[in-house]
């Protein structure tokens, strides 16, 4: 794919989710929506954006991962992504609910958390019909990563991002908390 395509791919998304947390559907307060100008985001940058494999892991150990309002959720530890950023390893461990599900669901933390992005992490989900490309490789692409709605309301529990998934680089990339 071109850089000007993925660019308006990513920008078109943006404007989407925008009109959405404008909308009645919205997981803001109305109060907050009557003056809504839209969510705040990096700027797109290809460098966070990787078509990597998935090491699928052997043995699918269930991990318990406590949400925002302290209830435990069971996860699947189903695959690990390996990349690097800026000459740092990096890992992120990848979730399901169970075998069945389509859907990878990766939270994560890194330095930018608490400071320019959410304070309890972000989330990518990635589905392996639009994400997974023929050869079986992943679009991991962090430009897509996005805030939990218990980020904008009290009204929702978000799980929390387990230790495995905390990163010590910057990722200035996808979704940005301004309270």
């Amino acid at each position: 794919m071109k850089f000007e395509e993925w660019n308006a791919e990513v920008e078109t998304a943006r404007r989407q989710k925008d009109a959405f947390f404008g909308s009645y559907r919205s997981p803001i307060s109305f109060e907050k929506r009557e003056n809504f100008k839209g969510l705040t985001y990096y700027p797109p940058d290809i460098k966070y954006r990787f078509e990597i494999e998935l090491a699928e892991h052997s043995e699918k150990e269930t991990l318990k991962i406590e949400d925002t309002k302290g209830n435990i959720q069971d996860f699947m530890r189903y695959g690990e992504f390996s990349f690097e950023i800026n000459g740092n390893k990096c890992k992120l461990q990848a979730y399901k609910s169970d075998l069945q599900e389509k859907r990878l669901f990766i939270p994560f933390k890194d330095a930018t958390t608490g400071k320019e992005t959410y304070p309890a992490g972000r989330y990518l989900d990635m589905e392996s019909g639009t994400d997974q490309l023929p050869d079986g490789r992943w679009i991991l692409d962090l430009n897509n990563a996005y805030n939990p709605w218990c980020a904008y309301s009290q009204d929702y529990a978000c799980p929390l991002t387990p230790p495995e998934n905390i990163l010590e680089v910057e990722i200035p990339a996808g979704e940005k908390y301004i309270t």
